[in-house]
């Protein structure tokens, strides 16, 4: 199988995707990987931005404008944008999650979560509408290059570490996918530009 060495457009074979790979190249790979998993992205300049961006993406799918956010990012202006987002963790009455990621793959377009307390992670699992925001410095290749990042600045693992790889889904029955099946139907990634 060939693989693209993104700095000189030329096939090479057996190499890693990223033999060469700029950090603008693993924000692309990052988009095209989790949209080939149906999570849908935008991409916006300062974390400012983010509400409105969440209230966009609400909005022009018609969903609720309520539901619970990360502790972590209840500093944000979610009143502003028309939002009712309590910091918190989910329950089951929750239509929306707003998070973080503590990293995210380009590899495979996955999102790695480290849970605490202010970011449980109900948040990316129980509402049927998970919206992550990621900072694009925290996109990284690989996930051994996710993991070294968690050993490098967290003291010590959290009781969690969750992947999400798009809406949840199964082929379970009749091996027919249903999405949604154990968790978010949908997942929609902000991208913050650093």
């Amino acid at each position: 199988m060939e693989k693209q060495n993104y700095d000189a457009g030329l096939p090479v074979t057996n190499a890693p995707f990223n033999l060469c790979v700029r950090h603008g190249d693993l924000v692309a790979r990052f988009r095209v990987r989790a949209e080939s998993m149906q999570s849908t992205t935008e991409e916006v300049a300062a974390t400012a931005e983010v509400p409105a961006a969440v209230a966009r993406y609400l909005r022009s799918s018609d969903l609720p404008l309520a539901g619970c956010v990360w502790p972590q990012l209840a500093g944000l202006d979610w009143t502003g944008a028309g939002l009712a987002l309590e910091p918190r963790a989910a329950n089951a009455g929750d239509a929306v999650g707003v998070t973080g990621a503590f990293a995210a793959i380009a590899e495979t377009g996955t999102l790695m979560f480290a849970s605490g307390p202010d970011t449980p992670s109900s948040v990316s699992l129980l509402p049927e509408t998970h919206v992550a925001v990621v900072s694009t410095a925290r996109i990284v290749a690989h996930m051994e290059d996710a993991w070294s990042l968690a050993r490098g600045e967290l003291r010590q693992l959290p009781r969690a570490v969750n992947f999400v790889s798009g809406p949840s889904r199964t082929a379970d029955i009749d091996q027919t996918i249903v999405l949604g099946a154990h968790g978010p139907y949908r997942v929609h990634i902000v991208l913050v530009r650093t």
